[in-house]
């Protein structure tokens, strides 16, 4: 038996389930502080003979397997997890072998194992929420180099009309800064979803959003590009990428149906857990 741990800002997802991505059992347990929540982690985990365990974390995380702090959340603007060594933890705990990379790195690997990318050797996830964040796969692999993508913090450009400075406590204006669910509510005064039907909310959204994916493409070529997160939901969203996405390539490259090409992701909201258990069952392989 797996054990997946979605390891969220707000949130922990834990899960046992098998190679085959079926889940048998989980539990969603607050993000509070790493005493707290790894306890009520490891008290469910006990129940069960895992035979390795899978985390997909939120970050910055060190992956760098030869680094002294590998499997360490670092740089986090959560406080009380800022260089907690949550793999070393597992490890001492459970005694299992642990496989470990970003949240949306092993929201991609689900995807692509079981979900919208399935059968395609590459894809790019990306989630819009509270923050930014995007993983990919390459010709099979996680992508990955001395660390992980962070591609929520790139460089865009300013729409005309657009006066909101941004609020990234690192870059200001980045994509996250400018597009993020919070920067969506301090522009507009509301939370995303009282903004249904606003279409020029979502215009500018996607304006955001569609020079992020014009970057990614240049660059990675993904063969399918899944969009999660709570901005997801919002159809507007969709249409809006698809009409800013064209309008900047200006036919440059030819890509894919956009319809079909930036999509949902297949899992709904499994993707993560789903990963971490293709995760875990990558670390059994390897042990």
């Amino acid at each position: 038996m797996l054990g997946a741990i979605e390891a969220g800002g707000t949130k922990f997802v834990c899960a046992v389930g098998d190679e085959t991505g079926r889940i048998i059992e989980r539990v969603k347990i607050p993000t509070t502080i790493p005493k707290e929540t790894m306890g009520e982690v490891f008290k469910f985990f006990k129940r069960f003979d895992v035979t390795s365990i899978g985390i997909g974390s939120f970050g910055p995380i060190d992956i760098d397997q030869d680094s002294p702090t590998y499997g360490s959340i670092t740089s986090t603007p959560k406080l009380a997890w800022k260089d907690y060594p949550i793999v070393e933890k597992v490890r001492e705990v459970l005694d299992v072998p642990v496989g470990f990379n970003t949240d949306v790195n092993a929201a991609a690997l689900g995807e692509a194992t079981f979900g919208a990318a399935k059968g395609l050797d590459s894809c790019l996830y990306i989630t819009v929420g509270t923050g930014i964040g995007a993983g990919a796969i390459v010709q099979g692999q996680l992508l990955q180099g001395f660390s992980h993508p962070e591609m929520g913090h790139i460089v865009v450009r300013r729409h005309p009309t657009d006066t909101y400075q941004g609020n990234c406590p690192y870059h200001g204006d980045c994509l996250e800064g400018m597009a993020a669910g919070p920067a969506i509510e301090e522009r507009w005064g509301l939370k995303g979803v009282e903004l249904s039907g606003r279409d020029d909310v979502w215009d500018l959204e996607g304006y955001y959003l569609a020079q992020a994916l014009m970057q990614y493409i240049l660059i990675l070529s993904p063969k399918k590009i899944i969009l999660g997160g709570g901005v997801s939901n919002q159809q507007h969203v969709f249409n809006a990428i698809q009409t800013h996405l064209t309008e900047f390539m200006q036919g440059y490259v030819s890509i894919p149906e956009l319809s079909t090409y930036i999509v949902r992701p297949g899992l709904g909201d499994d993707s993560g857990i789903s990963g971490a258990l293709m995760l875990a069952y990558k670390a059994l392989e390897n042990k």
